[in-house]
């Protein structure tokens, strides 16, 4: 499977240690930033890019999943949510891990890298990767309304207040 990743430098010791692990597992890894160190670098780009690469290969038929990260995955998850088709989900524990890819169909993780050891963000990260989608109706569902919402930013039938 194709992994796209990106960071800001509070992750940036965490994306060394993932880009080999997942590496090492067999994934393709893509890595979107930063390549260095910078304490004032800007997280939204990188993580925009890399939630792209993902609906991108998504839409080309290739199998692919994100993961951003930086102090605490709140903005990060936030960047990655910005790109139409990317469903990012703030990870921090093994549950919701699983749940993102079980109900939501998260294609994209968020994790605080100040949150969480590296070994428990790569067992977020295993989990996520492993974690089948049931594609039962009711988060199909859900999932379709979200998309819908998206393209016209409404609901049909769900009265949404503007």
């Amino acid at each position: 499977m194709r992994i796209h990743i990106a960071t800001d430098h509070a992750g940036l010791d965490f994306s060394r240690f993932l880009i080999d692990h997942l590496t090492e597992a067999g994934h393709d890894v893509i890595d979107h930033g930063p390549q260095a160190y910078d304490a004032l670098d800007d997280y939204p780009a990188f993580c925009i890019n890399a939630a792209q690469a993902v609906v991108n290969d998504r839409v080309a038929g290739i199998e692919s999943l994100g993961v951003v990260f930086g102090g605490s995955g709140n903005g990060e998850q936030m960047a990655a949510n910005k790109v139409v088709g990317a469903r990012a989900a703030l990870v921090w524990s093994l549950n919701t891990a699983r749940l993102a890819r079980e109900h939501n169909n998260a294609n994209v993780i968020s994790i605080g890298a100040r949150q969480h050891t590296i070994d428990e963000a790569i067992t977020f990260i295993d989990a996520f990767i492993a974690e089948p989608f049931p594609a039962d109706e009711r988060h199909l569902r859900r999932i379709r309304q979200l998309a819908e919402y998206e393209a016209t930013r409404d609901i049909a039938g769900k009265g949404i207040v503007r």
